[in-house]
C-alpha cells in the first residue's frame, strides 16, 4: 500500500467561524465550499473542515464534545516564523495552549487550537526541510 494521507476532515461547530480561522489565520483559500464543507487543497492531500453533525451522520458516529487526542502540525521556514504565526492564528480566532519554546529535541514550537479545539504545532525544526513547493522532507 502507498504511504499517503489523501485527506484530513474536521469536525467543525461554525463552518464560518472555522472557514474565517483557516483564511485569516493561515491565509489559505477554499478550493471548494457549500454549506457543509470546506476544502482547502494542501501539498499533496486535502484538509477539510465539515458541519457537525453532519460528518458525524456520515460517519455513523456518535458526536463527541470535543475532538480525540491529536495534533496536526504546520512547520516554517524559520525560527522567527514561529511566534507571529501563532499571533496571527489567535487573533482568527484560535487559543493558545502553549508559548513557544525551545523542546529537548531541538527547533523552536509552540501550541494552539483552532475554534472548534483541534490542536495545531506550529514549528520550525532544523532537520526538515520545506522545499520551494512547502513540502516537508525529514533530514539533515
Amino acid at each position: 500500500m502507498q504511504q499517503q494521507i489523501s485527506v484530513i476532515t474536521l469536525g467543525v461547530s461554525s463552518l464560518s467561524r472555522s472557514r474565517a480561522f483557516y483564511v485569516h489565520g493561515f491565509g489559505w483559500s477554499p478550493v471548494f465550499e457549500n454549506g457543509e464543507i470546506v476544502f482547502y487543497q494542501m501539498n499533496g492531500f486535502m484538509l477539510g473542515t465539515w458541519q457537525n453533525p453532519h460528518l458525524d451522520k456520515d460517519m455513523q458516529r456518535a458526536s463527541e464534545p470535543t475532538p480525540s487526542a491529536f495534533c496536526l502540525a504546520h512547520n516554517v521556514p524559520d525560527r522567527s516564523d514561529v511566534e507571529p504565526t501563532i499571533a496571527r492564528l489567535i487573533a482568527a480566532g484560535g487559543t493558545l495552549l502553549r508559548a513557544a519554546d525551545d523542546p529537548p529535541h531541538g527547533g523552536f514550537r509552540g501550541y494552539l487550537s483552532d475554534p472548534d479545539g483541534h490542536a495545531w504545532e506550529i514549528a520550525w525544526n532544523p532537520a526538515w526541510r520545506i522545499d520551494e513547493r512547502g513540502l516537508v522532507t525529514f533530514g539533515i
